[in-house]
């Protein structure tokens, strides 16, 4: 089994990506969990451009990485600079990193235009920086920037600029489609022309503006190139780089490639999840492979199928990449996606249970109304306990009146609610005042409560999400809140709906309560 070295530039590459930003300390944290993956190569940022990649090739000299080596990034020497002055070539050397990586010009167009040059001067500078590290005892790796568009244009020439790099000696040449604007096939029918004339390794480093970036990269591996250049998510610059979190389980799984060891690719959707909770972005769910819905299923005759041979709409199996999988209950949902659901609820259904066509029918007849119970499993989960008998009834509520007053165009509005509730024999009224009505809402049932009910005080509301349903009504529309509350690690969904904000707020908020203490005496129970 062939193996594929993967070389991923997220630290670096990554960061050019919009709203993509790492400290220092995120980048070490993120380079430590890429070794313990399998990486062979960690990109760490380009040396001398900012004092955050400096910090970052400080620090990292100190770790004993088990599996990656680092690479510092940076460019070919300046036109009127000799090698050993030139200013960007020390800095890759002040790094002390084991691998360097350069990059130089290959398309004529930017030999002319962006460096005005000639075309021998550019020759002159990619072998003068390449064999200058490598007198400094380091592996260099040289990315041979637009190759593609540089082979379009010009082939000769941009043969010429690889054997540059061969004569001074890198181990290898990535041929690098930098506006990600070649094509898979156009991809393949040019690394099999370089394969002809260059005896070098060669590596690939796509870019996904014409979202063919991971299609590019395999076909560059299966007409020879032995290096994968990428970034976890797909995170980069523009429409972004490869995505080595498809490119590795293609690779792998499909292709019959060695990229790291069985046990390291059980943990590529935790990898990918950690990146992109340290660059404090949502985990887009529709990735490939490691997203929360690459397993998920909608429709009944999915999940029915999925039930007797999950073959049959899983290409894989989810927990060899690290997923799980998910049963989404919707008005698509059938008897078997309510079976599965429940099973995992630890509520044994059956096709015969009279419960399963009953929550079948509600959930269809909410979700016309406008609920949605995808993204609120805690809201599915009390209904299904209710149809089941095991729903228990924790208060009534008396009134609320919640009222909001703003004393002139320049002051913050005030919100308050007044509660009265009833639990047994017993009623509370209280009243609290919040940062808007939601709010006071929640901090006054809250407070009501907590004195039948002290276990609610270790909850509290995480996220807040309202969405208008049917925008020609205008402010008559009804709205659908999604709630999310935690209790330490654990955290649950609930959903209610209403023309009203403050009263679909109210549905999702008793349904988030109800269903902690539903799990809260349940377990206390045992």
């Amino acid at each position: 089994m062939q193996q594929i070295f993967l070389y991923d530039t997220t630290l670096r590459d990554g960061t050019q990506g919009e709203d993509i930003s790492f400290s220092a300390e995120d980048k070490l944290k993120i380079a430590r969990r890429l070794d313990s993956f399998g990486i062979t190569y960690i990109e760490g940022g380009w040396p001398g451009s900012n004092p955050k990649d400096m910090e970052f090739f400080e620090r990292a000299r100190a770790i004993k990485f088990k599996h990656a080596k680092v690479a510092a990034f940076g460019s070919t020497r300046r036109a009127k600079n000799p090698v050993e002055k030139d200013e960007n070539i020390r800095a890759l050397l002040d790094a002390q990193t084991p691998v360097v990586t350069i990059f130089g010009k290959t398309w004529l167009l930017h030999v002319k235009q962006a460096l005005q040059i000639s075309p021998e001067e550019n020759l002159a500078l990619i072998a003068d920086s390449v064999g200058y590290l490598k007198k400094h005892e380091k592996e260099v790796i040289y990315d041979a920037e637009h190759f593609f568009d540089g082979f379009k244009q010009d082939q000769e020439y941009a043969l010429k600029t690889l054997k540059a790099a061969a004569e001074g000696g890198a181990e290898i040449l990535v041929l690098c489609d930098t506006n990600g604007g070649t094509l898979p096939w156009q991809v393949g029918e040019i690394v099999r022309e370089v394969k002809k004339n260059i005896s070098v390794p060669l590596g690939i480093h796509t870019h996904n503006d014409s979202d063919t970036a991971v299609a590019s990269a395999l076909t560059a591996v299966r007409e020879g190139c032995i290096q994968v250049q990428g970034t976890i998510n797909g995170y980069g610059e523009r429409c972004g780089n490869a995505n080595l979190c498809s490119i590795i389980p293609d690779l792998q799984l499909k292709m019959g490639y060695k990229c790291v060891s069985d046990e390291q690719l059980a943990h590529l959707a935790s990898v990918s999840h950690y990146v992109s909770e340290l660059a404090n972005v949502k985990h887009q769910k529709n990735l490939p492979f490691v997203g929360e819905s690459a397993f998920a299923h909608k429709g009944g005759v999915h999940v029915s199928a999925v039930m007797k041979t999950a073959l049959t709409y899983e290409h894989i199996v989810p927990e060899s990449v690290g997923g799980a999988r998910r049963v989404l209950i919707s008005d698509l949902s059938g008897r078997s996606n309510i079976i599965f659901k429940a099973k995992e609820l630890g509520v044994e259904l059956n096709d015969k249970s009279p419960a399963v066509q009953k929550i079948v029918n509600e959930i269809k007849e909410m979700e016309h109304y406008g609920y949605s119970y995808e993204d609120a499993e805690g809201s599915f989960e009390l209904m299904v306990k209710r149809h089941t008998g095991e729903m228990k009834h924790f208060f009534d509520l008396e009134r609320f009146k919640v009222s909001i007053q703003k004393d002139s165009l320049e002051k913050e509005a005030r919100s308050e609610a007044l509660i009265k509730i009833r639990v047994g024999n017993e009623t509370e009224i209280t009243a609290a005042e919040g940062d808007g009505p939601v709010n006071a809402l929640d901090l006054a049932l809250r407070k009501a409560l907590e004195k039948f009910y002290p276990e609610l005080k270790q909850i509290h509301l995480t996220d807040y999400k309202v969405r208008v349903l049917d925008t020609q009504s205008a402010t008559a529309a009804k709205v659908r809140v999604l709630i999310e509350t935690k209790n330490g690690n654990k955290s649950w969904n609930t959903v209610g709906v209403s023309p009203d904000v403050v009263e679909a707020s109210w549905k999702a908020l008793v349904d988030s309560i109800s269903y902690h203490l539903l799990k809260h005496r349940v377990k206390s129970s045992h």
